[in-house]
């Protein structure tokens, strides 16, 4: 993103926060299916893009589009986000979209741990080529993808991950669905105040090991850490980890990949 975009955004998130106990799952809903309507309308994306255009003639589209069916919160988050500048039109439904995965963490009750319902759900769409295919393909059918992820999820996770999900399969916007679960979960874990790290390991971990991982981790990057723990044989042994851009690779296959290197040289 732009700064233009980074600042929009900045100002739609204190907007959420403003809103406070008024933000429910409806407020979330709704928001996902103004990103999916403001997407597939090129004259309303006109319109809510375009930085020439005046609050109130944005504001009056979106009530005249939405105002009949969403709640006040939803139509003033929308208003409020497509008054800024964006520094292109993508970035306007990105940060819609984030404002909605915003809304829907802080509607969950407390304790419901939708990071982590997500990085599980990622997880199995990595290990199923079939079903990454069926979830995530360009030329699948979007209500036959919902269907898939209702059959899936429904009743196994909070409803805020279900909402979640849907939207990322209804509207992948040319990304994979496996980076957008992650992406999700990441916007999940800023919400709740936590950095997530996950971590890659040929085999289990033991739970007293993750906890002073954790603990360590939390230390060295001064914030409350997250651990999400991946396996994945090929690595042989020792631990991969990965805190948004850093990567901490410890495993015995980086260690032959290097020694390769070398010898090659």
């Amino acid at each position: 993103m732009g700064s233009a975009s980074r600042q929009a955004l900045t100002a739609s998130r204190a907007e959420l926060s403003a809103l406070g106990g008024n933000v429910d799952l409806a407020t979330a809903e709704e928001l996902f299916a103004a990103v999916r309507a403001i997407g597939g309308s090129l004259q309303l994306r006109a319109i809510l893009a375009d930085a020439s255009t005046g609050a109130d003639v944005k504001r009056a589209a979106i009530s005249a589009v939405f105002g009949a069916s969403f709640g006040a919160p939803a139509l003033e988050l929308l208003a409020a986000a497509s008054s800024r500048r964006w520094s292109a039109d993508d970035d306007l439904l990105s940060g819609i979209e984030e404002i909605a995965i915003r809304a829907a963490a802080l509607s969950a009750a407390p304790g419901t741990d939708i990071e982590a319902e997500l990085f599980a759900f990622g997880r199995a769409v990595r290990s199923n080529a079939e079903l990454e295919l069926a979830v995530g393909s360009k030329l699948g059918d979007t209500a036959s993808k919902v269907a898939l992820v209702n059959s899936l999820l429904e009743h196994k996770v909070s409803a805020q991950s279900l909402a979640i999900v849907r939207q990322l399969v209804q509207q992948p916007r040319g990304r994979r669905i496996g980076a957008l679960v992650r992406y999700a979960a990441s916007v999940v874990s800023d919400q709740s105040g936590l950095v997530v790290a996950t971590v890659t390991s040929a085999k289990p971990i033991a739970a007293e090991q993750l906890v002073r991982l954790q603990q360590g981790l939390s230390k060295s990057y001064a914030t409350q850490m997250s651990i999400n723990v991946v396996i994945d044989p090929a690595i042989i042994g020792g631990i991969r980890v990965q805190i948004g851009d850093d990567v901490i690779d410890g495993s015995v296959a980086s260690r032959i990949n290097e020694l390769r290197l070398q010898l090659a040289g």
